[in-house]
């Protein structure tokens, strides 16, 4: 009975902080419809008066970017600013032959009269802070702009951004991504499913009520002066992002986010390349919560709710690694159940926590209803799109749980750039892109045999106990046997 003690414990530990995660999006639900009826004062700069027209830096930080190199420089050469009060900084990593190419469409560019420069590295310590950091010591503008080369902004950004910074409490405007390639395959409805929904419950939920909220690494704008003040950019993890956004708010600096400004950008369409991704996240998110535990427990200057919900957000990653126990250990628990009687109160009280995936779907309801709209047909695609996101989500658990235990454990990586395709629409193709990778992750294995795992899960509803079965856990199972089948053959059948 000891084996079976020790698994109930941590199988009621991990499902009972998944319900603790599930309540703060409940809450951050309320705090989104509540933002909803406030209208927003804030003072703004009036940019038809040249003397409120401050100076701005946009940095492109760019690594071998050969698809998307000559639509990111051509998009930003749109942007509408007065030209005496713009400069654009490409900080340029690359290690391939688009160091020449890029060079030469940025002199092109120059020539119609944009302050633009190529700015370039031997040494490439600190990965993208590093980029950031050596760029801003010679940018000329007070508000630093930051756009990853999949992104493209409207030419009007920037004239919809600016104007917030003349509260000089603000130090970060931030903007909701938008996803050109969307419905391009079912892996990229499932990521922009999860994205649509940090960018809309999360995001404002948390800035609505003055939570802390993060930089997204892309499509927001910086004061300088915030920057400086909250230590700079640092490279000792893999979301410095989020590093500098904390830091920033620890000091009082206030985040602004703006859920009406889009910015398109383009999705992973290959599962390898949402893998890496995905680890980067999740190791990076483990990795500041590490940083910044004692930091937030220890401000003064943050009011508990604020404390408690920066740490759930700083935990976001490790919700995966507490998806992954429950369950591994879900199958063992089904033949617990059926073998000791004694113990019935206690599956009794545990079936309670089914009301997390309840929470999940009323939450993440809201959420599509806003950018798909609402009725019967509307809410019957939600259900399939709900279960099948919570399915390859799963299907995902081990390999971000494994990012996790490394960001926590305090295992360094390498900085790993996501592979950009210039993948729009279902005529394009990804198929001979030079920086696809030729190896599959180990990882992966593991995943094919958690398939078979969970298919035994399946065949163990039909003849445990002696009353003919007990199915309360074969949906659970299914949507894991789908997801991890899903992200093994996907994986298996294409690379990046």
């Amino acid at each position: 009975m000891i084996i079976e003690s020790i698994i109930i414990v941590v199988y009621t530990i991990a499902i009972v902080l998944i319900f603790m995660y599930a309540l703060a999006q409940l809450n951050l639900l309320y705090n989104y419809l509540s933002s909803k009826k406030k209208q927003d004062n804030c003072k703004t700069f009036d940019l038809s008066n040249p003397e409120e027209v401050p100076y701005v830096t946009i940095q492109l930080p760019v690594f071998n970017e050969m698809y998307v190199m000559d639509r990111l420089l051509d998009n930003i050469a749109l942007i509408d600013y007065p030209k005496d009060k713009l400069e654009i900084q490409v900080l340029d990593d690359s290690t391939d032959e688009t160091v020449v190419s890029t060079k030469k469409h940025v002199e092109k560019i120059a020539k119609t009269g944009l302050d633009i420069v190529h700015i370039t590295r031997t040494d490439r310590k600190g990965f993208k802070a590093g980029a950031l950091k050596e760029g801003l010591e010679v940018a000329k503008g007070e508000f630093i702009a930051i756009f990853d080369a999949d992104f493209l902004p409207q030419p009007n950004w920037l004239q919809r951004t600016i104007p917030y910074f003349k509260n000089e409490k603000i130090g970060v405007v931030q903007t909701r991504w938008g996803h050109i390639n969307r419905n391009y395959s079912l892996l990229t409805r499932i990521q922009a499913f999860a994205l649509d929904a940090h960018f809309t419950l999360e995001q404002v939920g948390r800035n609505s009520k003055g939570h802390f909220i993060n930089f997204n690494g892309t499509a927001g704008v910086w004061r300088k002066e915030c920057i400086i003040d909250a230590g700079n950019w640092e490279g000792d993890t893999l979301t410095e992002d989020l590093d500098l956004s904390y830091r920033a708010q620890l000091k009082n600096w206030e985040f602004k986010y703006l859920e009406n400004v889009e910015t398109p950008a383009e999705l992973p369409v290959v599962i390898s390349a949402a893998r890496s991704q995905q680890f980067r996240w999740n190791k990076g998110g483990a990795e500041n919560f590490r940083k910044m535990l004692w930091r937030v427990i220890k401000s003064k200057n943050i009011s508990a709710k604020t404390k408690i919900h920066g740490l759930l957000h700083l935990l976001n990653s490790t919700m995966f690694l507490s998806i992954f126990t429950v369950a591994i250990l879900s199958i063992p628990m089904l033949y617990i159940k059926n073998e000791y009687a004694h113990l019935r109160n206690y599956f009794y009280v545990m079936s309670f926590f089914v009301t997390s995936t309840i929470i999940f779907f009323v939450c993440y309801w809201f959420m599509y209803k806003n950018i798909y709209g609402s009725g019967f047909k509307k809410f019957f695609s939600y259900i399939g799109m709900f279960f099948t996101f919570f399915s390859i989500a799963m299907g995902f658990s081990l390999h971000n749980s494994i990012a996790v235990l490394e960001g926590h454990i305090g295992k360094r990586s390498e900085f790993v750039r996501t592979p950009k395709f210039n993948i729009s629409t279902l005529k394009d193709s990804w198929k001979g892109n030079k920086y696809l990778r030729k190896k599959v992750s180990p990882h992966v294995v593991i995943e094919g045999a958690l398939m078979f795992y969970f298919g035994f899960g399946l065949y163990s509803a039909f003849i445990v106990g002696d009353q003919g079965g007990d199915f309360g856990l074969f949906p659970f199972h299914l949507m894991l046997f789908i997801g991890f089948g899903y992200v093994f053959f996907k994986s298996l059948g294409s690379k990046a």
